[in-house]
């Protein structure tokens, strides 16, 4: 009933339309305001979008379909990384940024996976073959998306490939990547990790509490969400396992080798953009690196030396005071300023006994002490020095090299675990007890 304000424009309109389906219909009323200044208001806004609307359902482009596809017991499984970071997880009220490594069978929807820290490929390779040999079969294709943060982490991209075609190679399974942009043909996966998550932050406010006293105790927490979610999924389940490859003899092994790497004279490593200190024994000396998703192996010939949890990020450094306190205690005026000074104390109670040291003697003397307690504590019992410092630190006592190695030799600080009391048995009361069946029977 009303005269149709845009029809003077609207071929106008369509034209542009047609060219570029893509336009969006306020973009295109903001640009008619522009030149028609005063003749279009802002609340013709909604009209104007009504009839763009009209236009596209009439007589605009065709749109993408989505064709739902059938699944075969047996055939195809799907997996992905998805961030955990918005469930807010903290692990001794610490944030606790991951991910998770999402794994499922199309068919039934049984799913499974592990913690991860990043899309690498020894974090997918981990988590495709624990999901493998927990499931206990192979199907017969795997499909993921473009692999693309993985390949980017990844200093040739060439060599993620030929690994990840390797893996797949192992367990004689088809690989299979969606196109690019197009996260709906990995559908199955998608809507379960957005279905997972969902169920973990409900678990997670019944439970009461995001907070866990470690990662073991989180790992546990999903590993029995998991199971919950799986329990209503084992009739088709069934179907699947019967359909399913067999695994091979063994795992591939999930990790990636560095050969020949130099140890630097601080007693160091360069891995992965990090650094981590090893027995200083080893300066000069080239090691092999095995870089697996959450530690990494030294290797000196065909000998392992040193397992060291793996950092996460760049630009780190994990610094273990044994591998350096020999020479630490010979050189002890490098101490003050050693670039890795804070990783010299292993708990805040050595921290707060340096500190005491320092305020009653001078930097090199106060060094030098505190350097004597810390080799103690290599060479003896760190938990038996830390205890000694808690208690003199509770008891307000001066702190010194001579107390300290006084108290842990006589075992005051700590109670010695390997002094193990068993009572005696009193084999009296089983002679009773055989006495009383034996009358029972008769």
């Amino acid at each position: 009933t009303y005269p149709d304000a845009f029809e003077e424009v609207w071929e106008t309109i369509k034209e542009r339309l047609e060219l570029n389906s893509g336009l969006e219909a306020k973009t295109l009323f903001e640009d008619l305001q522009r030149k028609y200044l005063g003749r279009f208001s802002d609340g013709q806004l909604r009209t104007f979008q009504r009839r763009v609307k009209s236009w596209r359902a009439t007589e605009g482009p065709p749109k993408e379909v989505f064709f739902p596809q059938k699944h075969y017991p047996g055939e195809l499984s799907q997996s992905d990384f998805t961030s955990m970071n918005k469930l807010n997880i903290t692990i001794k009220h610490q944030q606790y940024d991951h991910l998770f490594y999402h794994f499922v069978l199309t068919y039934s929807n049984w799913e499974t996976g592990n913690i991860c820290f990043s899309e690498s490929f020894e974090s997918l390779s981990e988590g495709f073959q624990n999901a493998i040999w927990e499931l206990g079969g192979v199907p017969a294709l795997h499909q993921t998306d473009r692999l693309s943060a993985g390949i980017k982490n990844n200093s040739i991209p060439k060599e993620f490939t030929a690994r990840y075609e390797a893996l797949m190679k192992h367990y004689k399974l088809d690989a299979r990547k969606i196109n690019a942009n197009r996260p709906n043909e990995n559908g199955d996966i998608e809507q379960r990790n957005h279905r997972f998550k969902k169920a973990v932050d409900q678990s997670l406010m019944l439970r009461g509490s995001r907070d866990f006293n470690s990662i073991e105790e989180y790992e546990r927490f999903l590993d029995k969400l998991l199971k919950q979610l799986n329990s209503g999924r084992r009739e088709r389940l069934l179907e699947e396992l019967d359909k399913l490859g067999r695994l091979p003899m063994k795992r591939l092994e999930s990790c990636k080798r560095l050969p020949n790497i130099k140890v630097h004279r601080g007693s160091t490593i360069n891995v992965a953009h990090n650094t981590y200190s090893v027995n200083s024994r080893l300066i000069n000396e080239h090691v092999n690196i095995r870089l697996y998703m959450n530690h990494l192996e030294v290797w000196h010939g065909q000998k392992k030396v040193e397992d060291i949890k793996r950092l996460r990020g760049e630009g780190k450094h994990l610094i273990n005071y044994r591998h350096i306190i020999d020479w630490l205690v010979r050189k002890p005026g490098a101490f003050e300023n050693y670039v890795y000074r804070e990783e010299m104390f292993p708990t805040t109670r050595f921290r707060i006994a340096y500190d005491s040291l320092k305020s009653r003697y001078s930097v090199s003397a106060s060094s030098k002490e505190y350097l004597k307690i810390l080799h103690l504590a290599a060479k003896e019992n760190e938990l038996a020095v830390d205890s000694v410092l808690r208690m003199l630190i509770d008891s307000g006592e001066d702190i010194n090299f001579e107390e300290v190695k006084d108290l842990v030799a006589s075992e005051l600080g700590v109670e010695n675990v390997r002094d193990v009391f068993v009572s005696p048995v009193m084999l009296e009361s089983y002679d009773m007890l055989l006495e009383n069946v034996i009358m029972v029977t008769e």
